[in-house]
């Protein structure tokens, strides 16, 4: 969160793959204004609803229970300011998420956790955690950089 942490002020953000909402709620907690929330499993659910309960955060946050590969493909352009994607390591799901981003980009920066070893092109951006690592990509072209 720290590589964004500057840009969440006011923004609207996306928390593909939710989970228990960890991202989304710590963009709030920095300053976002509102959430949403993909995500499809039924455990993951009731974590994330609870999750934003205990918060007090219902009126900052949505969640909608679908697969998160259709629900990006409906997105018009521009439709977030920063959309953060968190899938099962491994997953083809991370590449279609990402073509579709690309095709449209439905958020101004996407931000995307994937294992080290996993073949992502270069972004704006590029951070390791030991064997995760954090690629950011902005909706305008920008220059690659490691950090």
């Amino acid at each position: 969160m720290e590589l964004v942490g500057a840009e969440l002020k006011g923004t609207k953000v996306l928390d593909l793959f939710a989970g228990t909402g960890a991202l989304g709620l710590e963009a709030i907690s920095r300053g976002a204004a509102i959430a949403d929330f993909v995500e499809f499993r039924p455990a993951s659910l009731h974590a994330l609803r609870a999750n934003i309960g205990a918060l007090r955060l219902t009126k900052k946050c949505r969640v909608y229970k679908k697969d998160a590969v259709p629900f990006v493909e409906a997105l018009k352009a521009d439709a977030y300011d920063i959309a953060f994607v968190d899938p099962p390591y491994g997953s083809a799901v991370l590449d279609r998420v990402f073509d579709s981003w690309k095709q449209t980009p439905f958020a101004k920066l996407l931000v995307v956790e994937h294992a080290k070893d996993y073949p992502m092109p270069g972004g704006a951006l590029r951070k390791h955690f030991g064997e995760t690592t954090v690629t950011i990509y902005r909706a305008a072209r920008s220059e690659k950089r490691e950090a």
